[in-house]
């Protein structure tokens, strides 16, 4: 059976992003849930289903006791780090469409900033004995010195360059200007990115992605009750995730410029029955420059090695050849696993993202990107 269109993302609901929130990841949670649900026309009890973050110490019994729900017919969590959000999408899907429940709620609440510490979350992976064996020894602890090699390899095979790395920073900070809930949104140039501090070479400071706080969440629901409900439906079309070869280690992979992205791809165009062409806005997973340029690559917009030149000359800004992270994403407006990537495609496939509005955007793709390579790809329609 396939998935697509059998559901519907319903209601979207997020906090204000920035440092220093002052609130639990539990406060922001709730709050972010509580928007969700009223923009869906819900009510905390309607709520049958929900699927929480695997690093989060939130579970589900939580929103039973706090939201008073009746009859929680179904809960999960997906383990995918970065991925986790868009994985959940397939996860709520299946779920609704086979009747198991009809409205599934997926949290997500973050205190990057208060309370993150990079070397904890990376203890935290569930491959990080297998990354203490072959990443640790050398120095490699933090994400940023994971990453790098990638970023290097592909620079080594293809010729790209930091400058086109900055094209994506660069247009992210923009989009973040423009959005009115923003961690970053001075703007910056592509000399104020080359001028950024070096992190591990050759990803530097405005490569990276934010560590923020805040909250994002989105209810799922059958494709069928979603057409009465308060606001415009988003069918989910095409759905998947992928897992790189080596999975839980860069260094021992085969080829570190392809991620697990690439498997799902094609699963999620087949399903959706579209191209990379037919996509008019699109949210990828950004915590750093180049795994943006990866996926672009990865889900079929250019060919290995092209990325570079594909980003050029604003390509991935509003009036660019594939409006991106129209938000700002993770590099600038907040890092909250993803979920405000999923948030922000569905209100520009309702049209309501205000000034970084896609002009009749009709069909759109979001993805994720996980720990060392997980991926997964949600194609959506309005419906």
């Amino acid at each position: 059976m396939s998935l697509s269109d059998k559901a519907a993302i319903t209601g979207v609901g997020d906090t204000a992003y920035g440092r220093g929130s002052g609130k639990s990841v539990w406060r922001l949670q709730l709050e972010c849930s509580l928007a969700a649900i009223a923009d869906a026309g819900l009510k905390p009890a309607d709520i049958d289903g929900i699927i929480t973050y695997s690093l989060s110490p939130v579970v589900a019994e939580d929103f039973v006791t706090n939201f008073a729900i009746p009859d929680l017919r179904f809960s999960a969590i997906t383990p995918l780090g970065g991925a986790s959000c868009v994985a959940a999408l397939q996860t709520a899907a299946a779920a609704v469409a086979s009747g198991v429940c009809n409205h599934v709620l997926i949290p997500i609440g973050r205190n990057g900033y208060s309370d993150g510490r990079v070397a904890a979350r990376v203890q935290a992976m569930p491959q990080f004995r297998v990354v203490g064996e072959f990443e640790m020894p050398l120095g490699a602890i933090a994400p940023a010195q994971l990453y790098a090699p990638m970023a290097r390899r592909h620079m080594e095979l293809y010729g790209t360059t930091s400058r086109q790395l900055a094209e994506i920073a660069v247009v992210m900070r923009h989009h973040a200007g423009l959005n009115g809930n923003a961690t970053m949104t001075a703007p910056i140039s592509i000399e104020d990115h080359q001028n950024s501090r070096m992190i591990s070479d050759p990803l530097r400071l405005l490569d990276c992605s934010l560590e923020s706080d805040g909250g994002a969440a989105v209810i799922v629901s059958a494709a069928d009750r979603a057409k009465d409900m308060r606001k415009p439906r988003v069918l989910i079309s095409g759905i998947a995730e992928g897992h790189p070869e080596s999975p839980s280690t860069i260094t021992q992979r085969p080829d570190l410029t392809t991620l697990g992205v690439a498997k799902a791809a094609p699963r999620a165009f087949g399903m959706a029955g579209v191209t990379p062409k037919d996509i008019q806005v699109a949210e990828i997973y950004d915590c750093f420059t180049y795994i943006v340029l990866c996926q672009l690559e990865d889900l079929g917009f250019c060919k290995k090695g092209e990325g570079g030149s594909f980003v050029e000359n604003g390509a991935l800004g509003l009036q660019g050849r594939l409006p991106t992270n129209t938000h700002g994403g993770l590099l600038s407006q907040s890092h909250v696993v993803g979920m405000n990537h999923i948030v922000e495609l569905a209100r520009q496939l309702r049209g309501e993202a205000g000034a970084a509005q896609v002009k009749g955007a009709e069909l759109g793709l979001c993805t994720g990107y996980g720990d060392l390579g997980d991926g997964a790809v949600a194609i959506m329609r309005r419906g």
